[in-house]
């Protein structure tokens, strides 16, 4: 299997070391910045004795390098800087994400492609219209992230492995994600753990999650944690796992939604979204998702599709 991965920042790197050390075979980075995407790619083979991997990881400056890719990574764009929002990285990133999902499109239009380029859904959508794929050859990485963040923050409050929590967020990568009650620790809710003003807290710890990291590091924005949700969204694919993930996919007008796309639980395998599941989420959060799917349309509307 080909992957390979647009962009050659932090989490387009550490996304390629991730694949190399799982022992995928043939991975590509490309990025405009051609010496870096050489450079990120020495760099990771120059570990492959140490690490015992047998893959090759190729840099280039070329999207024709592209070219059999089974699945393509697109972290191109501007990464948010202290204070910044994601939606404030909206006009430029369009521009970005257009160039180079019609430059997928061209090179590796057999392909599933996964968007990683914030502010995530509105990207996702676009690369789905500019590349010219079907809706389940395109998803985002947003709810794998945001949920293994939630379900962190719930095991470092009750001092358990992060394992044994389950917990589903789903709705925008962003300040209008939706976190769905019903979150376990073990066998048990977490109402039975803690109070509500606590279950509140890490709720909005984890919508402040990204903004928190971003703030600590003063330049430069979340990598390892984004990096690592999409190597486990390239695995289900890989191994047609048909595991069931939160995602930023089409809605498939799923829970009353639109033409867009949003997290949403949904069945990842080698085919790419094969379902988008819809699970019992409560009409409080029913009601967020759609209030969010809203704010999503509106600005789908402003575009030049």
């Amino acid at each position: 299997m080909k992957v390979s991965v647009i962009g050659a920042g932090a989490v387009g790197s550490q996304l390629a070391f991730a694949l190399a050390i799982k022992n995928y075979e043939n991975i590509a980075i490309i990025d405009i910045k051609e010496n870096l995407a050489r450079a990120r790619a020495l760099d990771i083979m120059q570990s492959s004795s140490l690490w015992g991997f047998e893959g090759k990881v190729k840099g280039s400056g070329e999207y024709k390098d592209i070219e059999g890719s089974d699945i393509v990574v697109t972290t191109a764009g501007l990464a948010r800087k202290p204070g910044m929002t994601r939606e404030a990285l909206f006009d430029t990133n369009c521009k970005i994400t257009r160039s180079v999902a019609a430059e997928i499109g061209k090179h590796a239009p057999g392909c599933i492609m996964i968007v990683v380029t914030n502010p995530l859904d509105i990207m996702a959508y676009i690369a789905y219209r500019e590349s010219g794929f079907s809706p389940e050859k395109v998803m985002g990485m947003a709810g794998v992230l945001d949920t293994a963040r939630y379900k962190y923050f719930i095991s470092e409050k009750l001092s358990c492995s992060p394992s044994e929590v389950e917990a589903l967020v789903l709705g925008m990568h962003g300040a209008d994600m939706v976190i769905t009650d019903g979150a376990r620790a073990g066998k048990k809710n977490l109402k039975d753990f803690l109070s509500v003003k606590d279950l509140q807290g890490l709720k909005e710890r984890t919508k402040k999650a990204g903004k928190e990291v971003v703030e600590l590091l003063g330049s430069g924005s979340a990598s390892f944690a984004p990096a690592a949700s999409v190597s486990l969204m390239v695995d289900s694919i890989r191994h047609d796992r048909k595991e069931i993930l939160p995602c930023s996919v089409h809605t498939r007008s799923a829970y009353g939604l639109g033409d867009i796309f949003i997290g949403l639980p949904a069945v990842i395998g080698r085919a790419g979204v094969e379902e988008v599941v819809e699970e019992e989420i409560g009409e409080a959060a029913r009601k967020e998702l759609l209030d969010a799917g809203k704010k999503i349309e509106k600005k789908i509307r402003k575009l030049e599709l």
